[in-house]
């Protein structure tokens, strides 16, 4: 839409939210289905004007990222359409991975319990809910496969039509996943960067599309802060001491830093140090190189990892993680494919948790960050779990598999148990 559509904020009940404040300049701009800043095109974000938020208020609340609504952009008649109900994801102790990893104490968020298996139906919950308030009519998507997925599901409940944009070399469950909501699907020949400026293309010619990471962003974005409110919830109520977050974009990892710094703002938490890490796959590792080279300018680059879900190559929000981890005295580390298998395999033998490749980086690169000295072992540590395993079984290839093949004797398999 055109400066000269935008209509004014007044026309829209998004909830606490106030207005978009560019990223760059400061510059407000009235709520819109807007994603640049007209004066500097920098990026915008969601900024608001809170009410008395109470911690019994979101207790008595739905156990799901509707629980939020007060700290979200979304009606306040939000649960009354509709929608995959997303969150309220388990905050799993896991000790016997802390002893493996060599930290004192670790907790797994374990986003694999949402409703299409990864945490991207979070960040569509909210952009639905948004996109319906702003006036338009299919939901749609560029995506390395989880978004697809959810927008595909957010947009069946709904009633809505969706317009889905893939890699043609997509895994082939996550491409079954999405298309058996009937929805459009195209694959497409390229990279998921060329994904993304084809979406760009098509959100320009289609006022009525919503594409949930282009034109509706800001409010998209959002959704990823209900991860930082749970986890804050779960612990009782606090911050814990270091998160480990997976980088593809970069929008997760900063709205984390925004939940937690809302609820000390909030007083709903006290508002003490913590510490943000970001892990990437070696194989597209943009945000961790410019770190590592202390530069500030991410530098693109073409992807070639199995951790797809992560193969961001000109990650939007990069800048901003920097700065983020910079800030927290974090830091950005990133591991290879044959780490990440092994990141997989180590959640999984340790805790009954079977992550997808994203996961795998994260678990590798939190026992990266112990062997280099990075991270505290002695912190309170929450690693970042988004998404199913079983999403991703291809790239764990002959890697894993029976331990034997017998005959149908009881003998033959105390044979082969050794």
């Amino acid at each position: 839409m055109t400066a000269a559509t935008v209509p004014t904020s007044t026309k829209f009940d998004l909830g606490p939210a106030r207005a978009l404040l560019c990223r760059e300049c400061g510059n407000e701009t009235p709520l819109a289905p807007e994603y640049a800043c007209l004066e500097c095109f920098g990026p915008l974000e969601v900024a608001y004007d809170f009410g008395k938020i109470r911690r019994e208020d979101i207790e008595a609340g739905p156990r799901s990222i509707w629980r939020y609504r007060g700290l979200l952009p979304v009606p306040s008649t939000v649960e009354q359409h509709p929608n995959t109900d997303p969150g309220g994801t388990r905050l799993v102790e896991a000790d016997r991975l802390a002893k493996a990893l060599g930290l004192r104490k670790v907790w797994v968020k374990d986003d694999t319990g949402n409703p299409t298996h990864s945490f991207k139906d979070r960040v569509v919950g909210v952009a639905l809910a948004a996109a319906r308030e702003l006036g338009f009519k299919v939901l749609a998507c560029p995506s390395t496969g989880n978004l697809a997925n959810a927008v595909a599901a957010a947009a069946a409940r709904a009633g809505w039509k969706s317009v889905v944009l893939v890699p043609s070399s997509l895994e082939r469950a996550k491409i079954l996943m999405s298309a058996v909501y009937d929805g459009a699907l195209i694959a497409v020949d390229g990279n998921y960067d060329d994904v993304n400026r084809l979406a760009q293309e098509l959100a320009a010619e289609h006022e009525d599309w919503a594409f949930v990471n282009v034109n509706v962003r800001p409010y998209y974005a959002e959704g990823s802060k209900t991860l930082g409110y749970e986890v804050a919830e779960q612990l009782g109520w606090r911050l814990p001491d270091q998160v480990v977050v997976p980088v593809a974009s970069g929008s997760q990892l900063t709205k984390v830093d925004k939940a937690f710094r809302e609820l000390g703002q909030l007083d709903l938490v006290e508002a003490t140090p913590y510490r943000v890490f970001g892990a990437q796959a070696t194989g597209c590792s943009p945000v961790s190189t410019a770190y590592k080279s202390g530069h500030d300018v991410i530098r693109p680059v073409r992807p070639d990892t199995i951790a797809r879900s992560l193969a961001i190559g000109a990650p939007a929000d990069g800048p901003y993680v920097l700065d983020t981890v910079r800030r927290t005295n974090g830091a950005i580390e990133d591991v290879t494919d044959e780490e990440v298998v092994e990141g997989i395999k180590l959640l999984a033998r340790t805790e009954g948790i079977f992550a997808e490749t994203a996961g795998g980086v994260t678990v590798a690169t939190a026992k990266k960050l112990v062997e280099t000295g990075q991270i505290d072992p002695d912190g309170e540590t929450v690693l970042l779990i988004t998404g199913d395993g079983l999403k991703t079984l291809d790239a764990l290839g002959d890697t894993v598999g029976p331990r034997a093949t017998v005959p149908p004797s009881a003998e033959a398999v105390l044979k082969a148990l050794g």
